[in-house]
């Protein structure tokens, strides 16, 4: 007797499909915000900034820019309708400069044209009177003054000043960690549309739709159901587009409720980088106490934070710096403090990892030190601080479950011929006098949900139509990721239709409402779960009209292969959809999910904030020439655990991206200010992004196999957006290490992220003075 063979739709959950846009990405069709149709009478719009760095404006002259032909008009603070204020968390963040500016680039004023060019040349000649003030630039200064946007935070679990001085060992050491510019391939857009009734229609290149919408409704003086807010894609987000797009959003809506007209605003690359937010740069330091075998007995780490001018999402980044400063590591006693410094830059906002990235920098660079410093092997002491049963609780006292990261280790060591490379570079190093070789494991415990309890939570509108196809609308974004196929997965798996029936329509406030945003990695987790939700009550439905028309219990009734068998009665799906209707049953239904067990107490800095965590490793190998600093990435082994994959062709591609994003971070992208506060790297021409030629010779991807996720996940999957980006730390590892061959045991390198040739090279000469 043969087993019934498994019918399944095609292009279901762990199906390795191609992204929903993939081919118009390549082709040119899809449309961004600047693609759009522009509407009859549309107007553009141009920014006016300031050039100083901080100062208090005298007045603002726009007679030369309302005389050039074409300008309709020039917005400035006191155009604003309703309150001037964009904070996302804390008040007082103005949309346009009122009498105070704090960086080079704020934005003053908002010319209006008849068109781009004609509103660029009128911005230039805007000019403005200004009393200068004395900007803080630097992050150490900063730091050292106590010069704060908010007081310090403070993660802290036992007593680690007793047990420091107690240690047999105590070493005290830091690093600086750079800033980040997104880079996004779309830069920042929005074209507002006036509607009738005083209602205001936006497209925006936002990752929050809600939010720009609560913004926008701010600045209009209009209650949210005034406004709009549609988005069908961006053209990469990586958190730049999360609150940021709001002041794009916002200048523009104003400009249209000022004229009258729909106006566009987009950005240029070198304004755009000149005016919007970046990673927060970090000062990183740390007073630890260990044993012999280089086992952390309690640790205090201070975590400083440019913030630059104002709050924006700097609580959350740094809370989440302070909760992954422990990495993968166990400390019995912690105190972690969050430093939140107030310099005259950008306003640093939400970037991949959202301050996971440099709290686990100061983990691994700690981890580095305490090895370097005691003679050990970095990989034995990485090891030795794992988490462990009865070593499992973290600073901010959750309790880490289904720790993964042992086993996981063995395995790609064994993978990646770890202990036969280790040999084979050590006996290179000592014959190569010029190039030298390093090789580094860092590993990866993120953590998966939003710090804010409350943003856990989506909603999802599914429609069944009666020839069978599904239109899915939801609160994510989709920004490149493979969001909408992921999601439109999960609905195809829960009708068993083919992925093809189902559409993913643009993301809108008008059918989703109180969204939060696509960040957080938690895009498909709660999505996902919303939409699953939305189709399982339709399913329900149908499957009840069918067991009644013929004759069977509602449980008999099964959707497979774009069929639905009922007792011995088989249809097509889309047969039971006009059935369903012709009986008057409810074809469309809205979805909701918010997450389990998550809490968390702001004023202890206590509790479980975090579902579940995702795990990763990875295996740098790296060669530098001494003489020049000048270095290549030759191998890199990844695995990661992204639990029972919804995708594995958009997951391995969402772990290659992120890594060589993170590369790039650790490695090149370096931000420079001059001594006005004015950012010099600004364009492709002066800021260095990784090409192709950057991502290692030898680079293999694999994922964990046999790993679900916990059972209230979406199909036991794991979110896959952020955690990989911090496996490149093993390529800034690898670069220490390779560093270090050129100095006796004991020495630690000093080598600051981002590793640059110059920066590299500074740290061979003080290998070679050691």
């Amino acid at each position: 007797m043969t087993a019934e063979p498994i019918l399944r739709a095609r292009g279901g959950v762990h199906s390795p499909v191609a992204h929903d846009s993939a081919l118009k990405h390549v082709t040119g069709e899809a449309r961004y915000v600047d693609d759009l149709p522009e509407p009859r009478g549309c107007l553009h719009v141009a920014l006016v900034t300031s050039r100083w760095a901080h100062a208090r404006l005298t007045g603002i002259d726009a007679a030369a820019a309302l005389a050039l032909p074409g300008v309709r008009a020039v917005v400035t603070a006191a155009d604003i309708p309703g309150p001037n204020d964009i904070g996302p968390i804390v008040p007082g963040e103005p949309l346009l400069a009122d009498g105070l500016v704090e960086y080079v680039g704020h934005p003053v004023a908002a010319v209006v044209a008849r068109d781009y060019d004609t509103a660029r040349r009128a911005a230039a000649l805007v000019t403005m009177e200004a009393e200068a003030l004395s900007p803080v630039l630097d992050l150490r200064e900063a730091a050292a003054r106590a010069h704060y946007v908010l007081p310090p935070t403070v993660f802290q679990r036992g007593e680690p000043g007793p047990a420091i001085e107690a240690a047999p060992h105590r070493l005290r050491g830091e690093v600086m960690v750079g800033g980040q510019d997104h880079f996004y391939l779309e830069t920042q857009a929005a074209l507002a549309v006036p509607q009738e009734d005083r209602d205001m229609l936006v497209h925006s290149g936002t990752q929050h739709p809600t939010e720009v919408q609560h913004m926008v409704a701010r600045l209009l003086g209009l209650d949210m159901n005034a406004v709009t807010v549609e988005v069908r894609r961006m053209g990469g987000g990586f958190g730049g587009k999360e609150s940021q797009a709001t002041i794009i959003a916002g200048i523009a809506a104003v400009c249209a409720r000022v004229t009258g007209r729909p106006c566009k605003l987009r950005l240029d690359r070198d304004t755009d980088m000149e005016v919007t937010g970046k990673r927060h740069d970090f000062l990183l330091s740390w007073d630890v106490g260990v044993d012999a075998e280089g086992r952390v007995l309690a640790v205090d780490m201070t975590l400083a934070a440019r913030c630059g001018w104002s709050v924006d999402l700097s609580p959350g980044v740094v809370s989440r710096a302070l909760s992954h400063a422990d990495n993968a590591y166990y400390y019995p006693h912690a105190r972690l403090t969050g430093l939140f410094c107030k310099t005259n830059t950008q306003s640093n906002t939400a970037f991949r990892g959202f301050g996971g990235p440099q709290g686990m920098m100061a983990a691994e660079a700690m981890m580095d030190h305490i090895a370097r410093a005691l003679k050990l092997d970095p990989l034995e002491v990485r090891r030795r601080n794992f988490y462990a049963p009865g070593r499992d609780v973290t600073p901010y006292h959750q309790t880490v479950e289904h720790f993964r990261l042992p086993a996981m280790l063995d395995a790609l060591l064994a993978s990646s011929d770890y202990d036969r490379r280790r040999a084979e570079i050590a006996a290179f190093n000592a014959g190569s006098p010029v190039v030298k070789k390093g090789l580094a494991v860092s590993p990866v415990k993120f953590g998966v949900s939003f710090n804010k309890p409350e943003m856990n939570q989506a909603g999802a509108l599914v429609h069944v139509y009666t020839d069978g196809s599904i239109s899915l609308n939801h609160g994510g974004t989709e920004m490149g990721q493979g969001l909408f196929v992921k999601v439109a997965q999960v609905v195809a798996e829960v009708f068993g239709v083919d992925l093809d029936r189902i559409k993913p329509t643009a993301t809108t406030t008008a059918k989703v409402p109180n969204t939060s945003p696509t960040a957080a990695s938690s895009g498909t987790d709660l999505n996902g779960m919303a939409a699953k939700v939305a189709a399982e009550t339709i399913r329900g439905r149908m499957a009840a009209h069918a067991a009644e028309l013929f004759g069977v219990a509602a449980g008999e009734v099964r959707f497979a292969a774009g069929r639905v068998m009922a007792g011995n009665k088989v249809l097509d799906f889309a047969e039971l959809a006009e059935l369903c209707h012709v009986g008057r049953v409810a074809l469309s239904s809205t979805g909701f999910y918010r997450t389990p067990k998550i809490h968390f107490d702001r004023t202890t800095n206590t509790g479980r904030p975090f579902f579940y965590f995702a795990h990763g490793l990875s295996v740098s190998e790296v060669a530098i020439d001494t003489l020049t600093g000048e270095w290549l990435p030759l191998r890199t082994d990844i695995l990661h655990d992204v639990g029972t994959s919804l995708n594995p062709a958009i997951d391995k591609g969402q772990i290659e991206g992120g890594f060589v994003q993170g590369l790039g971070w650790l490695t090149m992208e370096e931000l420079v200010w001059d001594a006005e506060g004015r950012l010099k790297t600004h364009a492709p021409s002066t800021y260095k992004i990784p090409t192709a030629r950057d991502v290692p010779r030898d680079f293999r991807v694999d994922l964990l196999a046999d790993a679900p996720n916990e059972e209230a996940t979406i199909f036991r999957s794991k979110a896959v957006g952020e955690p990989p980006f911090m496996l490149a730390m093993s390529v800034w590892l690898a670069l220490r290490d390779a560093v270090a061959s050129l100095a006796p045991a004991g020495w630690v390198p000093p080598l600051d992220a981002p590793a640059t040739p110059e920066k590299i090279l500074l740290a061979v000469e003080a290998a070679k003075r050691s």
